[in-house]
C-alpha cells in the first residue's frame, strides 16, 4: 500500500513540474505494485524516452523492497537527469543512473530480479537475451509494445524454455508480463 501511494504522490509531483505522462497511472501502480510484491532486488529499466514517472515508480518500488534500481537512460538524456536528480532526492539511494548503449550497460550487471525494457528501443528483443536474469526467477516487463519487433513478444522468445509464462496486458500502450521460475523448481519437476 505504501508503495501505491507513493507512486501516485511521485505521479502528480512530477505532472505538476510540467512533464508530459507518458505512461497512465494505471500502469505506474500496477508494475510498481509488482515490483515491490516480487521483492525484487535489483531491478533494471532500459528506456528510449528518459526519466519518466515509470522509473519514479519502480524506484519507489526498490525502496519498498530494500532494493536497487539501475536506470539505463539514452545519453542524450543528461540534462532531464540532471533535473530529475534535484527533485527527487528521497529516492537517490536506491536509483542508478546510467548513461549509455544499453547493449554494453547490461554486460555489467549479474542477477537480476525485475527488468522492465521499452518496446520502443530498437533491438530490445536482442537485449533481453543479453541481460543476466536471477537463477532463482524472475520478472520481465515490456511496455510500449505497439512497437515491438515483428509482432514477436517476450513470452514468445522464451516459450520454449521451461518455467516460463507470459501475459500480454491491454495496459498503457501495451504492456507483457513474463515469469521466469526458478532453476530448482524447473529442475524438481522432472523428478517428481
Amino acid at each position: 500500500m505504501k508503495t501505491y501511494l507513493h507512486t501516485l504522490q511521485l505521479s502528480k509531483r512530477q505532472s505538476n513540474e510540467g512533464s508530459t505522462k507518458l505512461i497512465e497511472p494505471k500502469c505506474l501502480e500496477f508494475i510498481s505494485a509488482f515490483a515491490a510484491g516480487k521483492q525484487a532486488r535489483l531491478m533494471m529499466e532500459t528506456t528510449t524516452q528518459g526519466i519518466t514517472p515509470l522509473t519514479l515508480s519502480l524506484a519507489v518500488a526498490a525502496k519498498q523492497a530494500g532494493g536497487k534500481l539501475i536506470c539505463i537512460i539514452p545519453e542524450h538524456d543528461q540534462q532531464d537527469f540532471n533535473k530529475c536528480k534535484n527533485h527527487h532526492q528521497d529516492l537517490e539511494d536506491v536509483i542508478e543512473f546510467v548513461p549509455g548503449n544499453p547493449f554494453e550497460v547490461v554486460m555489467q550487471y549479474k542477477k537480476i530480479d525485475f527488468l522492465v525494457l521499452d518496446g520502443k528501443l530498437e533491438g530490445h528483443l536482442k537485449l533481453m537475451e543479453m541481460v543476466d536474469l536471477n537463477p532463482r526467477g524472475c520478472i520481465l516487463v515490456g511496455h510500449n509494445l505497439q512497437c515491438r519487433e515483428n509482432g514477436v513478444s517476450f513470452g514468445q522468445v522464451l516459450n520454449e524454455k521451461k518455467g516460463v509464462e507470459f501475459v500480454t496486458l491491454p495496459i498503457g500502450e501495451g504492456m507483457e508480463l513474463t515469469r521466469i521460475e526458478s532453476f530448482a523448481k524447473r529442475k524438481s519437476r522432472y523428478f517428481m
